[in-house]
């Protein structure tokens, strides 16, 4: 589609030489004061731009399951399945396009700012330096934040999940899907990843991770921001914030689909998909990670990632374990850090906990 890249360049000298603010880039920040506002807005604009671009930012990796496992994907997926269920999502990011990739004009992507309390929560310390570092007011959260529950009740009348002509686009988003599927649901995530597709098919029925994607394109590789630099895309917004991450992964998509798929998406191979979620197959003899997921609904035995939620993540030091009922044993307190490689936020290497 032409004119793609065009639509996601930004400079200071549009805004008088200054800074964008969220604001001028088309992000709108909601908080629990303007929550019920901005959802009565969304639901007239998904209607039309049906297309929308998810990320979210969470306080990092701080345990590890313990036990048996009958295989490393178990393990991966109980690894986000533990820390999905012990931590707290930070910020989720929205942004709607249209078929072609044009964002809704003017605001286009909603910055959902929840609850957290850094005395209360527990997270890895890296990752709140780097969302720190990336202009998220962690007072403000802990005094204007959304409440989760009130959220998820908006969320489910707000014709954006549950519904099959509207399309989710992510990166590398188990994670990310996670958290929604903890919010929209109130409970932990299933103990069995089998249980966790069937509800993720429930809530959002069709999805593309751009992560998954770039298998069928050569040369792309990296993370978001790596991807999009190659796909000569300028970020709009502050990096490590998820309404400008949610913005870029819009735009990666749409550009991927017209530099590597002719325009068009082949759902029976690409849709349901998320990259470093699924089973291990057996070649030779041999287990083998196909690292990737079955698509959404598939059935499979009880499994997670192949892959780590953070490519380079180093689970040898952290301060919770998780049995394979899901009961924890401490570590430490309960807001110290993992190890650096276990704060997933600390690198831009894929997905990263934090971000992306």
């Amino acid at each position: 589609m032409p004119g793609v890249a065009s639509q996601f360049m930004m400079g200071g000298a549009a805004n008088g030489g200054r800074e964008p603010t969220n604001e001028d880039c088309g992000i709108r920040e909601v908080w629990k004061s303007n929550i019920e506002e901005e959802f009565d807005t969304i639901r007239q604009v998904v209607k039309r731009f049906p297309y929308v671009a998810m990320d979210t930012e969470f306080p990092g990796v701080v345990a590890k399951p313990i036990g048996d496992f009958v295989s490393n994907a178990d393990f991966q997926y109980q690894l986000l399945r533990c820390n999905v269920d012990l931590l707290k999502i930070i910020q989720l990011g929205l942004s709607f396009f249209d078929e072609n990739g044009k964002p809704a004009p003017g605001i286009s992507t909603w910055q959902f700012n929840f609850e957290f309390n850094l005395t209360e929560d527990m997270y890895a310390q890296d990752s709140i330096d780097l969302l720190q570092n990336s202009g998220l007011q962690f007072v403000r959260h802990q005094e204007e934040g959304i409440n989760p529950v009130t959220f998820a009740e908006l969320l489910m009348t707000s014709g954006v999940v549950i519904m099959e002509d509207v399309k989710f686009l992510s990166f590398h988003s188990g994670y990310d899907f996670g958290y929604l599927i903890k919010l929209l649901t109130n409970q932990n995530l299933p103990l069995e990843e089998s249980k966790f597709f069937e509800t993720l098919c429930l809530y959002f029925p069709v999805i593309y991770d751009v992560k998954y994607l770039m298998k069928s394109c050569k040369n792309l590789k990296g993370g978001l921001q790596e991807v999009s630099e190659q796909l000569e895309l300028e970020r709009i917004g502050p990096q490590h914030q998820a309404g400008s991450d949610s913005l870029l992964t819009g735009a990666t998509f749409f550009k991927m689909r017209e530099l590597y798929f002719e325009g068009h998406i082949d759902n029976e191979k690409y849709c349901g998909h998320l990259y470093g979620l699924g089973t291990q197959h057996v070649q030779n003899g041999n287990d083998v990670a196909n690292n990737q997921s079955p698509p959404i609904g598939a059935p499979q035995p009880a499994g997670g990632s192949a892959a780590s939620a953070n490519n380079n993540a180093n689970n040898n030091a952290t301060p919770t374990n998780i049995d394979g009922a899901g009961n924890s044993e401490s570590n430490s307190s309960n807001n110290a850090a993992a190890d650096a490689g276990a704060s997933a936020g600390a690198t831009d290497n894929g997905h990263d906990g934090a971000s992306k």
